[in-house]
């Protein structure tokens, strides 16, 4: 008995019997006979067979419903319906029906990860998505490396960058080039005379060369601690204690110009280094303290001898006037008994003589009294 079926416009039936496959069924109505099964497919869906796909494209009839994509190891396939990304294809053989969808296909070498710039952003963040792309981002004021299998390809300027997740290690490297700023603390070091002090550095390099440092130099802290190391050890070697403190502001020019050469060679530039603090030792402190109070008793022991020396001086200049003066001497005489009178509540004047006299007498008792 023959079992009549119908195979609608948007699909295409597959005939099986056992198993194996027998023949294509187009839109429209077929009979059927008993023991065979159909497989429906939908032509706006790619095409997945409930077989593998070599069994099915023996079939001529078939084969040319069928457009093949063939995707060989090293590569990736992105499939397009209508204008619209779809889905990625891996390596392997695939099969979409022919007519009533638009499909496209855009073949990458996956031995270049790197996607070019006219692939959709949108597309690319599906990507990422589903994880067939890595997604990197270099910052304003940075410029980075890019490395394939651990060889340098090319330079990033800032910008995001999508890259095939392959085989292949991808690596991006990013530098900053703005303006920073590097500490060397606690760095002991022997001054010339032997005394053990500890220096607090700070010095500020920008990047002019961003591959040549990514290319040279493994760790970038360490390198530049073992540089200014070595010639601040030269500087500080060569001075005492007391030029070292003398020459505190000189320190950081002449090392800033000793470590020129070197920075340049890895591609830096330096802008200012200074030294920040000096730490003594805690004997040389209380030996400088003391040195600084007798140096400070010194001065004003040198201060108040002056004055006094000052003082005296003035004293003979007034008596050498006063004597040369009787008119002077008098006005002083004056200055002496209105200072005593202001202390004086009540006087007694007696006798003929003039109240001026009188006072003058007793300033002149008062004084021979003391």
């Amino acid at each position: 008995m023959l079992f009549l079926n119908h195979i609608p416009n948007n699909r295409r039936g597959l005939v099986f019997k056992n198993g194996d496959y027998k023949r294509l069924l187009l839109p429209g109505s077929h009979f059927i006979f008993p023991g065979e099964e159909i497989h429906l497919s939908d032509v706006m869906l790619p095409f997945h067979p409930p077989i593998p796909l070599n069994f099915l494209l023996t079939d001529a009839r078939l084969t040319d419903q069928l457009e093949i994509v063939e995707v060989l190891q090293n590569q990736i396939v992105l499939v397009f319906q209508d204008n619209i990304y779809t889905q990625f294809l891996k390596a392997g053989k695939y099969a979409f029906w022919k007519g009533e969808a638009r499909w496209a296909f855009r073949k990458f070498d996956l031995n270049d990860p790197r996607i070019p710039n006219d692939l959709n952003k949108e597309i690319l963040q599906t990507l990422a998505a589903q994880e067939a792309v890595y997604y990197f981002i270099v910052y304003p004021n940075h410029k980075a490396a890019l490395f394939i299998d651990q060889k340098f390809v090319e330079a990033l300027e800032p910008g995001g960058f999508y890259f095939w997740n392959t085989a292949l290690a991808v690596d991006v490297v990013s530098i900053d080039l703005r303006l920073q700023q590097k500490e060397i603390s606690g760095q002991e070091l022997l001054t010339k005379d032997r005394i053990m002090l500890r220096i607090n550095f700070v010095f500020k390099y920008k990047v002019f060369d961003p591959i040549l440092l990514i290319r040279e130099v493994a760790n970038l802290d360490e390198q530049l601690h073992v540089i200014f190391q070595l010639v601040l050890r030269e500087y500080i070697g060569s001075l005492t204690l007391d030029e070292i403190l003398q020459r505190k502001e000189e320190i950081g020019a002449f090392v800033l110009e000793k470590v020129a050469p070197e920075l340049q060679k890895i591609g830096l530039v330096g802008h200012q280094s200074g030294v920040k603090d000096i730490i003594l030792p805690g004997e040389i402190k209380e030996i400088l303290n003391q040195v600084l109070i007798a140096e400070k008793n010194a001065q004003a022991s040198v201060i108040t001898r002056r004055e006094e020396t000052a003082s005296t001086r003035n004293l003979l200049n007034t008596a050498k006037l006063m004597e040369e003066n009787p008119i002077l001497y008098r006005l002083k005489e004056l200055e002496y008994v209105e200072r005593i009178m202001a202390k004086v509540n009540e006087i007694n004047v007696n006798g003929g003589s003039s109240l001026l006299e009188q006072l003058r007498n007793i300033a002149l008792s008062k004084e021979n009294g003391k």
